[in-house]
């Protein structure tokens, strides 16, 4: 009765870790010439910030079950955080839900949605693996594709119950953009599909801004009135505090968008027990109130960013994409677990492409999730 899940990505890096760790090169100092880089797993490691801690410590004594709803005052600020950061200015909090992170919320909303066989659940052909494991916990059909003409003619049987939009993209960075993401809008609701937007890096774009422009300083949001016409009808968007707060092991996120839909999910995790819990609601609250921790932690990937892509090429990998988010997106034009190989010569551990679906499979994913120290190492070595 169990599901089949494919095998856990990572756990065949284990080869290329080995490999790595056992680097050396004596020619290099200051640290560089010895032992591993890992580059490969995209979690946080700079402190997290004090107010955010202190938050937490400060609602330590939690002897009561929280609310699974989160109070109205964390979801009056995940509202207000949209109006200021995404473009949204008429978030209703009755349409927000704290989860426990956005991966455990992404590898169960179809299995909340009702979704089951003979349902499709589609999501890009490069993709998060998480969106294809949730549809097999399911039981519905995964479909990855790389536009919504690939679906094909639509029948009953073939059209998505459920549709995946992941901007900015883990793995590639790609951001997608207002007219593109108004065209997903204006044709799922003309099938009747539910969007589930996964913008968990919106808050690191590296594109420059504009001069004089008004846009919102992320990525466009599904919620953004530019795309969705105002109304959030069929709108689920999903985030997470891990990568902007250095939260990652808090499991600090929320779903945010049609109050039918979010209503929906809260039933069930009410039943389920699914409830972030107190402290970890009281330290989003302190977070989503401070955009200077943000800004603080997004210079640090900024710095780190101009560090290892110039040595990523040098190395001679081609940069794709990479427009926002944490990763390098890079090609050697070879299948990616050569490039891994090679990589792993040199210490520095990453991820093939092949973990992402088949298309991904002549590519790399270089996280920039490593001390100061560590990716200049890594510079030293490539470049």
């Amino acid at each position: 009765m169990v599901p089949t899940l494919p095998d856990f990505p990572w756990d065949s890096l284990a080869p290329a870790k080995e490999r790595a760790s056992a680097f050396s090169d004596p020619s290099l100092s200051d640290g560089a010439g010895e032992g591993l880089v890992d580059l490969s797993v995209g979690t946080p490691v700079d402190p997290t910030p004090d107010l955010i801690r202190q938050a937490l410590a400060g609602a330590a004594d939690a002897p009561g079950y929280p609310q699974t709803y989160g109070t109205p005052d964390l979801r009056e600020a995940v509202a207000a955080w949209f109006a200021a950061r995404r473009g949204v200015p008429d978030l209703d909090p009755g349409g927000v839900l704290p989860t426990l992170g956005s991966k455990e919320l992404v590898a169960w909303l179809p299995t909340l949605l009702d979704l089951g066989p003979g349902d499709v659940v589609a999501f890009p052909r490069v993709a998060y693996p998480t969106y294809d494991v949730g549809a097999r916990l399911a039981r519905a059909e995964p479909m990855a594709v790389d536009s919504l003409t690939a679906l094909g003619p639509l029948t009953p049987a073939t059209t998505p119950r459920l549709l995946w939009v992941n901007s900015p993209s883990n793995p590639t960075g790609r951001v997608l953009g207002v007219e593109h993401l108004a065209k997903v809008v204006a044709w799922a609701r003309e099938h009747g599909v539910v969007v589930a937007s996964d913008e968990c890096y919106a808050e690191l774009d590296w594109r420059p801004r504009r001069e004089g422009s008004d846009e919102p300083p992320t990525t466009p949001s599904v919620l953004d009135p530019r795309v969705c016409g105002g109304s959030h009808e069929g709108l689920l968007c999903v985030y997470s505090l891990s990568k902007q707060s250095n939260l990652a092991g808090y499991r600090a996120a929320f779903v945010a968008g049609d109050p039918g839909l979010v209503r929906r999910l809260l039933e069930v995790r009410k039943h389920a027990g699914m409830i972030v819990p107190w402290p970890v609601q009281r330290a989003m609250l302190a977070a989503l109130g401070d955009a200077d921790h943000v800004a603080q932690q997004k210079a640090r990937y900024a710095a780190r960013r101009e560090t290892l892509r110039p040595a990523v090429e040098a190395f001679g990998l081609r940069v794709d994409d990479s427009e926002a988010g944490l990763y390098l997106w890079a090609t050697a034009g070879e299948p990616s677990r050569r490039t891994v190989e090679r990589l792993a010569d040199r210490g520095v551990l990453v991820a093939p492409g092949d973990f992402y679906g088949p298309a991904g499979r002549e590519h790399v994913r270089i996280a920039l999730t490593a001390t100061d120290e560590r990716i200049a190492a890594a510079a030293r070595r490539l470049g």
